[in-house]
């Protein structure tokens, strides 16, 4: 979620306004296609390939209009080579570019078959549709006459609301793309600072033109980025970032920075409350259970628990869902609103916290070398004394473990600061730290013993045991079930080792929200199977490693080019304990044995070890495997890959049973 940003917008518009210049007209209105654009293009060079963008242009321009008011105009202009018949279902619509919050003001399009023949296409051919989910309306250019090999090509313009405190363009994709440009264009005072990411080239500043402020890319050609399992494609891609920098007839204004950023959003949270609404929070704190305990963290889970059970959360942006009063009377909240109502509470109760800002590093990793507004998206609240984070706004996430893709990652920490009566926030860019992968677990203690009058039939005792992110999806919210849906659940974690196993009875231990972040889940089951045993003559295939259930792969045949990313960090921890029948011994013991892990210096990031011994007529099993590390670059792709795989040979491994 993008966060709400009117307050960020307050400064920068007042160190906008009586300041405009003489300018020229803007770019879109002097700019055209050109008649024949296909003429120099060479499709042999392409012919593989199922779509090729010839040319990919945008021009985002900043114009004063009366009134001194400051818009953004946005061309986008596309031509397309399409040379298969899904690309054709793909391509086939062109969508127009209106919402609320911007105007457009030209659109044309057009097809050119593959002999060259150009069909232009009028506003007849614009239809409208509704999402039958979000009930919101779009418009379309249908393209017609489209065949293999032919092109289309289309441009647009709108104008909206600037946006020049944060903006990224993100120009590669996984389509091969030639004549790739991107212009950015102001008036003479209006100073603009960009960055580029993961290769694209720097933008360069046009010297000779004095009537504008103008800054240009252009490429003659850009590879396709192809995804791959797990990257953070979005993240990797080549992209850029801009933002304002400074106003020439302002120069002493600080336009877009952390600084500004701190103050604006900490007095737009932490707002001052008349005497009714503080007499509403007292009462709303006051029907928290266990809210007024001396543990913190219990105080705090307490909080967390009542606001994600009794305030609901809205998309909608509605007059009244950022305001506390209105909050605590309707019970509804959007999340400027929510994030309102926690501090308040927090603050009710002494509670000391932190606000922080960052990004789903998937999307965008959060630069802290690069002060935009861009990169504050998600909200978090960081408990400095007790070391923990908390997303106001995930249902599915609670207190100590957030998001797994808001961590590892920067973060701007907003911390309040007193002066006398005086009070505001001071915000500091710092790490956010993933949760130690011995935090979140995913053991299992089996105990198997034969059937005596079948032996292909199994009777399996579970102990599964899930804490941290593989509980936080199911624990806090288990009491909310009903019981045949409650049922289903943990019918389908007991059968993740095997669809087929009998579940003879079942218990849980744990299932309470209070239980999550100290006690594990626990699901204790007595099963009985068919699938792990066949008879092979007089010997039997034990297949042990299948007890498991279904291990992750990562066999391939093309050299990864992109870095992967995990979630979380995890660890497992596994027993699995097998009552050996009496004249009966087990071969090929050694397949058991397996050891893989990758270290830096003395710490072991990613591990995968296995091994056995045999005790009182029973074989014991013990397998331990974990992730310490989230990001994987590129260089420890293989061993990474080495240990995922390791899991999964030994889901492969079979034993041999058979008479002494």
């Amino acid at each position: 979620m993008m966060i709400q940003k009117s307050y960020l917008f307050v400064l920068i518009c007042l160190c906008l306004s009586t300041i405009s210049v003489a300018q020229e007209k803007p770019f879109h209105e002097l700019y055209d296609w050109e008649e024949n654009p296909i003429e120099s293009i060479n499709i042999e060079d392409f012919i593989a390939q199922d779509v090729v963008v010839f040319k990919d242009k945008k021009v985002n321009e900043f114009v004063f209009v009366k009134e001194n008011a400051l818009v953004e105009y946005v061309l986008t202009h596309k031509l397309y080579w399409l040379n298969s018949n899904d690309k054709i279902e793909e391509y086939n619509k062109v969508y127009l570019p209106e919402s609320a919050g911007s105007e457009l003001v030209k659109s044309k399009a057009r097809v050119i078959s593959k002999n060259g023949k150009i069909k232009e296409l009028d506003d007849s051919k614009i239809l409208s549709s509704t999402d039958q989910e979000t009930k919101r309306s779009y418009k379309y250019f249908a393209l017609e006459g489209i065949e293999k090999g032919s092109f289309i090509e289309y441009y647009h313009v709108i104008v909206k609301r600037p946006a020049y405190s944060g903006k990224s363009l993100h120009l590669q994709t996984e389509v091969t793309k030639k004549n790739v440009s991107f212009d950015l264009l102001a008036p003479t005072n209006l100073v603009f600072d960009i960055k580029s990411y993961n290769g694209l080239p720097n933008m360069v500043k046009d010297t000779i033109n004095k009537d504008k402020n103008h800054w240009k890319l252009h490429l003659e050609s850009m590879d396709a980025l192809e995804e791959e399992t797990q990257a953070p494609y979005s993240a990797l891609s080549q992209y850029l970032v801009y933002k304002l920098k400074a106003n020439t007839m302002r120069p002493s204004t600080d336009i877009v920075s952390y600084s500004i950023g701190s103050k604006n959003i900490y007095n737009s949270i932490y707002q001052d409350i008349d005497k009714k609404t503080q007499s509403k929070i007292g009462k709303f704190v006051k029907g928290i259970p266990n809210a007024d305990g001396n543990e913190v963290v219990k105080k705090i889970r307490a909080i967390e628990h009542y606001i994600k059970t009794n305030i609901f959360l809205t998309k909608v942006q509605k007059e009244g869902l950022s305001d506390l009063s209105t909050i605590l009377d309707k019970k509804v909240a959007n999340d400027q609103g929510l994030m309102i109502l926690y501090a308040a509470v927090l603050k009710n109760l002494g509670v000391k916290h932190e606000i922080v800002l960052t990004t789903d590093r998937r999307d965008l990793k959060f630069d802290m070398d690069f002060e935009a507004y861009n990169f504050l998206q998600e909200y978090l609240i960081y408990f400095p004394k007790e070391k923990l984070y908390m997303s106001p706004s995930r249902l599915d996430s609670r207190l100590g473990f957030p998001p797994g893709y808001l961590t590892d990652n920067h973060g701007l920490f907003i911390k309040e600061v007193t002066l006398g009566d005086y009070s505001s926030g001071v915000g500091k860019v710092k790490y956010i730290d993933p949760i130690n992968f011995d935090k979140t677990n995913y053991d299992l203690v089996m105990d198997v013993q034969f059937d005596p009058e079948d032996i292909t039939t199994t009777n399996l005792k579970m102990d599964r045991r899930m804490s941290g992110y593989y509980a936080s999806m199911i624990q806090p919210f288990m009491y909310l079930a009903k019981e045949d849906d409650r049922d289903k659940m943990i019918d389908g974690i007991i059968k993740s080792i095997n669809e087929n196993v009998d579940i003879i009875d079942k218990k849980v231990n744990n299932d309470t929200p209070e239980d999550f972040g100290s006690k594990p889940l626990q699901i204790i089951a007595t099963l009985k199977a068919t699938d792990f045993v066949e008879k092979a003559g007089n010997k039997y295939l034990f297949k042990v490693g299948m007890l498991l259930g279904q291990q992750q792969e990562m066999y391939q045949e093309k050299k990864r080019k992109l870095s992967l990313e995990n979630e979380y960090e995890r660890s497992y921890n596994r027993k699995i304990i097998v009552d050996i029948p009496e004249g009966y011994q087990f071969r090929k013991l050694e397949d058991l044995i397996i050891d893989e892990s990758y270290e830096e210096g003395d710490e072991t990031f990613f591990m995968f070890k296995s091994g056995y011994e045999i005790k009182n007529r029973q074989l014991h099993i013990s397998i331990k495997e974990y992730y310490n590390k989230n990001i994987i670059e590129l260089p420890l792709y293989e061993s990474y890959r080495k240990v995922i795989n390791s899991a999964a040979n030994f889901n492969k491994v079979t034993l041999v049973l058979e008479k002494i």
